[in-house]
């Protein structure tokens, strides 16, 4: 038999061989769950480059006149290798990360924004599809369904609750309280109506849970202790609780969502016989006006 057709016959053989290796590799780059290391030895580049140069040097041997039968040979086992390896090389797609990886897998027909993702009204990371509790308020820490946390479990949230840890199974009012509760350490220059600078912070957070509950009308209550007269002391008292709710009112709650009253000495809570017991009975109270 002639060189060349032999040299055709082997390289024939090997393209059918090649192409059978190429095809199976391609078939397996295009499966979404196939990597490198589920494809069979054949189908691996460096196995399909060799194939490539045996059918090329065959080729080229063959094709080749009896002068330059080498470097014909040389110059397809050349050329056959890179196209070996090109055919078998490894095709998968890169995996595409989720655009919305936080959201999981979003329902088909929910509506989304520009980039794809679910759309979140109040932008309290719980998408509007899942929201229980639309409209939350920003910046109020919210659960897994979008309603904002209610930390004593009393059914008022804990960015409106004015007493946040009462004991479980107590029946409270529109504030969160019990009862009527103490402004605690929201005092006054001696003697007069003068806020001081720690209770004008922490009358900060109180106007901001009452903003927060539009609903709710409050009664700010006054009292002192028993030194002075008693009309003094109601004076005093009333003055302190307006001087509360001028404060509150400037911080955001409707002033008429509130009253002042004051009820002097009445009603102490302490004895006014210690130091101890009068700094208790000088105090602001804050209860639900119904």
């Amino acid at each position: 038999m002639k060189k060349s057709t032999t040299g055709l016959l082997i390289g024939s053989a090997l393209v059918v061989g090649l192409s059978g290796c190429a095809t199976s590799a391609n078939q397996s780059s295009g499966q979404a769950s196939a990597s490198s290391s589920d494809r069979s030895w054949y189908q691996h580049p460096a196995v399909c480059g060799l194939a490539g140069s045996l059918i090329g040097g065959s080729i080229g041997y063959a094709t080749s006149s009896s002068s330059d039968e080498d470097s014909g040979a040389a110059t397809g086992a050349v050329a056959g290798a890179a196209i070996g390896g090109l055919l078998c090389a490894d095709r998968t797609p890169e995996p595409v990360a989720p655009q919305c990886p936080t959201y999981g897998e979003v329902p088909a027909g929910v509506a989304v924004d520009a980039q794809g993702c679910p759309l979140d009204s109040d932008n309290d990371g719980v998408p509007d599809y899942r929201d229980q509790c639309p409209g939350t308020p920003a910046g109020v820490e919210v659960d897994a369904v979008g309603c904002p946390l209610d930390s004593d479990g009393d059914g008022v949230p804990d960015y409106r609750d004015q007493c946040p840890n009462t004991p479980a199974g107590t029946e409270v009012n529109a504030l969160g309280c019990p009862d009527s509760v103490v402004l605690q350490d929201v005092n006054f220059e001696f003697d007069s109506a003068q806020l001081t600078a720690n209770a004008r912070d922490i009358l900060n957070g109180v106007a901001e849970r009452l903003v927060n509950n539009p609903d709710v009308r409050v009664s700010i209550d006054g009292y002192t202790d028993s030194r002075g007269t008693a009309a003094y002391n109601k004076g005093l008292s009333q003055r302190r609780a307006e001087s509360v709710t001028t404060y509150l009112a400037q911080r955001g709650v409707e002033a008429n969502r509130m009253r002042a009253v004051g009820y002097g000495e009445e009603n102490p809570i302490a004895t006014n016989e210690t130091d101890e017991g009068r700094a208790l009975n000088r105090r602001v109270e804050i209860d639900e006006w119904n």
